[in-house]
């Protein structure tokens, strides 16, 4: 059985950590240096690092910030944010990031994704999508989840795995921030379709949270920011949860205390 990940987020905005409520009225968290090796030493599996309003800038991520981060830590990196072209990826890459995450370009033109996979390999190629629920169905948005677009979220996932995406990273903007859950039953329905990983991003707020992504949500990963950035769980703590309700997770630390 493949292990379940957990991923914390840093979703990043003038070189700073912040986090929000539904995209909006963000707050400091921290320095996203400090944060990334204090998870990588919790035992984080990956970590994520998005520049949020670098498409809304129009400028390029921060690589400078990001060869900062890699230097401290050993865990998978994945970073998103103003990636629009092959130049772009082989800068983070060269930095210090495993991945890279990109969710406008590849709906401005979807042949990014193809490009992307052919030169760097699916592996390496994450797809975001932004979702939100409205009239009736889920919507694929963009611009750091200020702009809706005409795609629909299941059809969309499913072409981006058929360009050549390795992973799906889905935040569900109605459950983002609110702390009340993963979008469970999108998730599972995208999850049962698809033959790449998916990753639930937005809601959490407990640990049976992710138990339930896991379990009902089909997820492979989950991921999260504010409940980890404020200590109101550790990584640590999770996993041992995890551990205990069944859901196959690495266990680096401690592990005679969580049986």
């Amino acid at each position: 059985m493949l292990t379940k990940r957990i991923i914390p987020c840093l979703d990043i905005k003038d070189g700073r950590t912040v986090k929000g409520v539904n995209f909006l009225e963000l707050r400091d968290a921290g320095d996203p240096v400090e944060l990334a090796v204090a998870y990588a030493e919790e035992g984080a599996d990956e970590l994520v690092f998005l520049d949020i309003t670098a498409t809304v800038e129009k400028r390029k991520t921060l690589v400078a910030l990001v060869g900062r981060i890699a230097e401290k830590i050993s865990i998978p990196f994945t970073v998103g944010g103003g990636i629009s072209a092959v130049a772009d990826v082989r800068a983070l890459l060269r930095a210090g990031a495993d991945k890279v995450s990109i969710n406008s370009a590849a709906v401005n033109r979807p042949d990014l994704i193809n490009e992307l996979a052919a030169a760097f390999g699916s592996q390496c190629i994450v797809v975001a999508i932004d979702t939100r629920y409205i009239n009736g169905d889920h919507i694929v948005h963009t611009h750091g989840g200020r702009t809706p677009t005409a795609l629909h979220t299941k059809p969309w996932a499913r072409e981006v795995q058929d360009r050549g995406a390795g992973e799906i990273l889905l935040t569900s903007m109605d459950h983002d921030g609110t702390k009340q859950g993963f979008a469970d039953e999108l998730l599972a329905e995208i999850s049962s379709s698809l033959a790449i990983p998916v990753i639930a991003s937005g809601g959490a707020g407990n640990m049976q949270h992710f138990v339930d992504t896991f379990s009902q949500g089909k997820s492979d990963a989950a991921l999260a920011a504010s409940i980890f950035h404020y200590k109101e769980i550790t990584i640590h703590d999770l996993k041992g949860f995890l551990h205990n309700h069944g859901v196959s997770v690495r266990l680096p630390y401690q592990k005679n205390e969580m049986k």
